[in-house]
């Protein structure tokens, strides 16, 4: 654990970034840039909140409804695990739901392969005191045989040094013979900037680069997905 001035000092850096004058404060997104631009500083300091109770409590108890596409129903295996990584209460055993070349993608970072997931959720609990889907609706498309499209319509609550946040996001994982091969979370339920969302495709370009080079630092610190002792 860092030395406590380390840590007061890295708590008031992201109060810093929570209450900065600027209008983009006002939206949930802006509020999770700069939670996460200040989450490397926090990491071990609250790496034991990852099995919080809490967050499994609220995982249990978020209200669902549920479209399953003809023959389908792999969404029904799938989203108890979503429920633990979203509430900060992950296990390894929750990320056995992906592929080994799975990438997962949201406005912040872009990892590939099943450790940089774990890297990616891990790092929750070092930014949000609480996290967790309270509201969702599922449909499940067939797109192929053994594949299937499941859209995540959904509601997340956070808490940020006592803000609560609400975001409503678009979670859309791609399944092939029951794993997961891709997960995007689209926050606002707005596309991912990329080369083919956004007018300038060097923009988008840029925004990819981004999101990398901000997993692969966030890997780093996160012990390269290393799973946490409970």
């Amino acid at each position: 654990m860092p030395p406590p001035a380390l840590c007061a000092s890295s708590a008031a850096r992201l109060r810093l970034l929570l209450h900065q004058p600027s209008t983009a404060t006002t939206t949930p997104s802006a509020l999770f840039l700069r939670a996460a631009a200040a989450s490397a500083a926090l990491a071990p300091a609250r790496q034991r909140l990852l099995f919080s109770t809490t967050g499994m409590a609220a995982a249990a108890g978020a209200k669902a409804s549920t479209q399953p596409a003809a023959g389908g129903g792999v969404s029904e295996l799938i989203m108890p695990h979503l429920l633990n990584i979203y509430g900060s209460c992950a296990t390894a055993r929750d990320f056995e739901m992906y592929a080994p070349n799975a990438t997962f993608e949201d406005p912040l970072m872009r990892a590939h392969g099943v450790k940089q997931i774990k890297s990616a959720f891990y790092t929750m609990p070092t930014v949000f005191g609480e996290s967790k889907i309270v509201e969702y609706t599922i449909k499940e498309n067939t797109t192929g045989p053994g594949k299937s499209q499941i859209l995540i319509d959904n509601k997340q609550h956070y808490k940020v040094f006592g803000k609560d946040v609400d975001l409503e996001s678009l979670i859309t994982p791609d399944v092939e013979d029951g794993k997961v091969v891709r997960h995007q979370d689209w926050w606002d339920k707005k596309p991912l900037k990329n080369r083919e969302t956004v007018s300038f495709p060097l923009l988008g370009r840029l925004a990819q680069t981004s999101r990398r080079g901000a997993m692969l630092l966030t890997h780093v610190l996160m012990g390269f997905g290393k799973d946490p002792t409970p």
